[in-house]
């Protein structure tokens, strides 16, 4: 009997795909598409949208086709067709949900920080859209708190490539030098960073260890920086998770920097 009802189901949706009726096969679509069925909603819609293009259906079925992507987690295209829809109705009734579907899927789509964030910073680009044209909506505040959060996932992603530098150190290479430059680009690009101790810690940490390798004629110079840093981090964090470390690396280079005078 199941095999019966399986089949039944394949030969009438077979049916709806081939009919020549659209009125027919949108109000398939839209049944499927409310029962969730978005596999089948798919295939018809994407037929539809373009069939009905300067007709009454031709805005809703689009929104409908994006909608069902994004019901099946494809959010790439799924916020390519929300993409279409704002573009081809600036001022339709399904612009906002549009931009905030298409800047939301991108944000689920959003890979680990060990990953390539391609899709990353195109979620923020269409949140920031998002709250350009919709200030003062009732998701406003989400929409901020999903920027944030990519945010830090960027700067954590800067973060782990500042360990990787320091764990580096001169192999083939000096990156301890890499390891200042890519810590301060962080703290340039994400200033507010719940990772901005780490960033500051790095900092003189690599300095530190960029000293010890230095030639004779720099190490005064060297030295003077970690003293620097040291104050920079104490300002921020004087009780902070680094500190005993940090002190380490002040006393050691300031009785070395006295001891030369």
């Amino acid at each position: 009997m199941i095999v019966v009802v399986m089949c039944s189901a394949c030969g009438e949706y077979q049916r709806i795909l081939k009919s020549p009726d659209s009125e027919y096969k949108y109000s398939y679509a839209k049944k499927y598409f409310n029962a969730k069925k978005y596999s089948k909603s798919v295939p018809l819609l994407e037929e539809l949208y373009t069939f009905f293009k300067g007709t009454s259906y031709a805005e809703e079925s689009l929104y409908l086709l994006a909608q069902s992507y994004y019901g099946m987690q494809d959010y790439q295209m799924a916020s390519q067709y929300f993409g279409i829809y704002y573009n081809t109705y600036p001022n339709g009734e399904f612009t906002e949900l549009s931009r905030y579907y298409s800047a939301y899927g991108l944000y689920l789509n959003s890979a680990d920080p060990r990953l390539d964030q391609t899709q990353t910073y195109k979620a923020l680009e269409q949140l920031q859209l998002y709250m350009e044209y919709y200030p003062q909506s009732e998701r406003a505040a989400m929409v901020q708190s999903l920027m944030f959060e990519l945010q830090e996932k960027l700067a954590y992603k800067e973060l782990l490539a500042v360990r990787l530098y320091y764990n580096l150190g001169t192999y083939m290479g000096n990156n301890y030098l890499s390891c200042v430059i890519t810590a301060r680009n962080a703290l340039k690009n994400y200033p507010y960073t719940k990772y901005r101790e780490d960033f500051l810690f790095y900092t003189i940490r690599a300095k530190y260890e960029l000293a010890l390798v230095s030639v004779d004629e720099l190490l005064q110079g060297r030295y003077r920086e970690v003293v620097d840093e040291y104050y920079n981090y104490m300002n921020e964090f004087p009780e902070g998770k680094y500190v005993r470390q940090v002190q380490r690396y002040h006393d050691y280079v300031s009785r070395y920097i006295v001891s030369n005078y």
